[in-house]
């Protein structure tokens, strides 16, 4: 049978499968083009590629042997992890399947500070995403909105003689140019401790003046996936926040963005983000997830140290990470 790619629409007469697309073979080399449609092989949403990112992933899973020393009873040790290229897309979701995916990842992940300097507020951007290579199954349409989402129309126009038949409006260039410095992705930090594995995007969104002193700002957006077929729930996270200013503050609180997500075969994924201050120009996190298995018993899970950067420009590779 054709490879064709079916969503569930609800109807008064009960729930009917409709066609709404191809299959395409997944790319091994190279990167999607903005434009690109797609399903999230993890979460299952219906999503149009915007532009994409090269981050550098520092994967803790696969260490050197080089530069591997003997864990330390510090927890981390002190594993030296060389960054490598890789490619994450903005993307937008689209409207109709928010809905089903809000359990298992949250749609106003993106958010920025807002433009005047004495404000706190944060502002989100529903149906904004971003994904990874591995986590795109493509497929083409011949509709030609083919995604329901407030900015489809303002940042793509429809092409025939193009592949994909999508291609960025100078509103999208306009907007990327724009604001990059809070949507841009640099490091990708990912770690997995008993099959549960951890995969942290830190984001710098800005500096705001509070009572004669500095205040800077980060996102920081966390996946957790059960690489195992035992199910097991997040019952509690415990954060060490090192501050440049010579400060380290300890975090600890039930489950995350007050949920307790369970991770099972069928949904081992759970995404959020949430957002840091410090009154220093940089600094790093790091910390561990509490999880419970169904006998009652408990482990934790190592959330990889990341850091906290404000300034991109200055930014030089770091060879390692050592704490």
């Amino acid at each position: 049978p054709p490879n064709y790619l079916s969503a569930l629409r609800n109807r008064p007469e009960g729930k009917v499968l409709e066609p709404v697309g191809v299959f395409e073979a997944p790319k091994q080399h190279g990167k999607y083009e903005t434009g690109q449609l797609f399903l999230h092989s993890v979460f299952g949403y219906r999503g149009i590629v915007l532009f994409p990112w090269q981050a550098r992933l520092y994967d803790r899973d696969v260490a050197s042997p080089v530069t591997e020393k003997s864990d330390t009873t510090a927890g981390h040790g002190s594993k030296e992890v060389k960054g490598k290229t890789h490619t994450y897309y903005q993307v937008l979701i689209d409207a109709r399947d928010c809905p089903h995916i809000s359990q298992r990842s949250q749609t106003e992940a993106v958010t920025f500070l807002a433009n005047h300097d004495d404000s706190r507020a944060l502002y989100a951007i529903p149906g904004l995403d971003y994904v990874s290579h591995e986590d795109i199954l493509p497929y083409s349409s011949t509709d030609q909105v083919p995604i329901q989402h407030e900015l489809f129309e303002r940042f793509l126009m429809y092409d025939q003689t193009k592949v994909p038949p999508f291609v960025a409006r100078d509103t999208l260039c306009a907007w990327q140019e724009k604001n990059h410095p809070w949507l841009e992705l640099s490091d990708v930090h990912r770690e997995t401790t008993e099959n549960i594995r951890v995969t942290v995007i830190p984001f710098y969104m800005g500096m705001r003046e509070a009572q004669n002193s500095h205040v800077y700002w980060w996102r920081y957006c966390i996946r957790l996936e059960n690489l195992d077929s035992e199910v097991v729930q997040l019952r509690e996270r415990h954060w060490r926040i090192f501050s440049l200013s010579g400060t380290l503050e300890t975090v600890r609180g039930r489950g995350v963005v007050g949920r307790e997500p369970v991770l099972s075969k069928e949904q081992p994924a759970f995404q959020y983000s949430s957002h840091v201050s410090l009154q220093a120009s940089s600094g790093h996190m790091w910390g561990t997830f509490r999880f419970e298995r169904p006998d009652g018993s408990h482990f934790d899970v190592r959330i990889p140290p990341f850091s906290l950067e404000s300034n991109k420009d200055e930014k030089t590779p770091p060879s390692g990470l050592h704490w």
